[in-house]
């Protein structure tokens, strides 16, 4: 595997674990009302449109980071449209 290819990985895994810790804070204690819903509207559906773009592409470090993180901003996403008075 060439250099190029572990350098996509490293950025995939780096940037999908970034979403953990609001994921966990959200979970545990349901709370979005700091959280902008436009901003994870847009950013879901950019992440899914990454996705679709990493699987038209073969690009496994681009399927697996996009993959991994719709389902996280979707979590995130979810509880922020759940939540009561949401923006």
């Amino acid at each position: 595997m060439e250099h190029g290819i572990w350098i996509g990985y490293l950025a995939s895994i780096l940037t999908t674990i970034s979403f953990v810790p609001q994921v966990v804070k959200v979970v545990l204690d349901g709370k979005t009302r700091d959280i902008s819903r436009n901003m994870y509207v847009v950013l879901t559906t950019g992440v899914g449109l990454w996705l679709v773009y990493g699987i038209l592409k073969s690009d496994l470090p681009i399927i697996l980071a996009n993959a991994f993180t719709l389902i996280l901003t979707s979590i995130i996403l979810f509880y922020k449209l759940r939540e009561k008075g949401s923006e």
